[in-house]
């Protein structure tokens, strides 16, 4: 029996590409640029299986270009590149990967608070570029016990985040679309989105991207956090109108920004953003780890394999909606 068609948009962890190896004949596109869409469309024009990244676009026409296609699976939680309602419609139950990378995504969201609070990075330069025996000052850093953390979006890495926040002293505070039922346990109390932005000493975005969330943070919501306030984003670079992040960095409405996703993204070496003195930028490493990019890897071919065979996804975002595949 001849091994399915798969086709592989970007890399996969070493165990997880020789586990997919074993039971499917592989078409892979491993260079740095995105695939242009004309190739994509020819290589899944005979594909069973898809894994993609979230720089291609799962959408109808894909889709009506894929006839024999059976499953298709992203290594990430979000999904703004996939049109699961497409997907539905086309009985192709799509799977992610929610779960593995809790721990290591909160560690990276409350790393970017700490080395803004304590400009753990301005240091390093000032180290490396001999300031430190000019006698050079130093910019000082703040205090983070005692502080307030607003999250907006508390969702399984929100909570791992309060949990980390209150190790070190902090008092949380949180909005989400909807109101938790265990506030006590995760130790944070809700408030309204406005609230948040007025209290909040920081504020940590870890809310999914969606049409309701896109531009989410703005001028208005910039101009009524304290000016003293820490912006971290380790969501989705829409979540912020970038130039409204920009002015409210250069205007001193906010005091400091750290993101690991941006818009654009990557940023060009002429953006605005890199201009500024008062922010830190890491290039979207919120699951990069050894440990869990292997996870993530593992269950995007577990979704993979499982839909090739008819069987129910172990993580599948639309499966209530896929015939006979519940």
């Amino acid at each position: 029996m001849s091994k399915p068609n798969v086709v592989v948009i970007g890399g996969l962890m070493t165990p997880a590409l020789e586990r997919l190896q074993n039971f499917c004949s592989i078409k892979q596109w491993k260079k740095e640029n995105d695939i242009p869409r004309d190739i994509l469309l020819e290589w899944v024009a005979d594909a069973e299986g898809l894994i993609v990244n979230n720089s291609v676009a799962v959408n109808e026409e894909l889709l009506q270009n894929a006839p024999r296609l059976k499953v298709i699976a992203q290594m990430a939680v979000g999904y703004d590149n996939i049109d699961i309602e497409a997907c539905s419609k086309y009985n192709v139950p799509f799977g992610n990967t929610p779960g593995v990378l809790v721990d290591t995504t909160a560690d990276l969201a409350f790393s970017l608070l700490l080395c803004s609070a304590r400009r753990i990075h301005e240091g390093w330069d000032f180290v490396r570029e001999n300031s430190w025996a000019l006698g050079h000052k130093l910019s000082f850093g703040i205090d983070i016990a005692g502080k307030t953390l607003g999250i907006v979006g508390m969702g399984q890495i929100g909570a791992a985040v309060a949990q980390r926040a209150k190790a070190f002293g902090m008092n949380v505070i949180y909005y989400n679309r909807n109101r938790r039922h265990d506030d006590d346990k995760i130790g944070a109390a809700y408030q309204s989105f406005e609230t948040l932005l007025n209290k909040a000493d920081a504020i940590i975005v870890l809310t999914p991207l969606s049409q309701e969330t896109r531009g989410l943070f703005g001028r208005e919501e910039f101009r009524k956090m304290k000016s003293t306030a820490y912006f971290i984003n380790v969501s989705r670079g829409p979540v912020v109108d970038t130039d409204a992040l920009v002015e409210a960095l250069q205007t001193g409405e906010i005091a400091y920004a750290a993101l690991d996703v941006t818009d654009p993204e990557p940023v060009a070496r002429d953006h605005p953003l890199l201009t500024l003195s008062n922010i830190l930028i890491t290039p979207h490493i919120g699951s990069a780890t050894v440990e869990t990019r292997t996870a993530m890897a593992q269950l995007t071919v577990d979704n993979l394999l499982a839909g090739l065979e008819d069987k129910p996804l172990a993580a599948c975002v639309n499966a209530s909606r896929i015939i006979g595949k519940e």
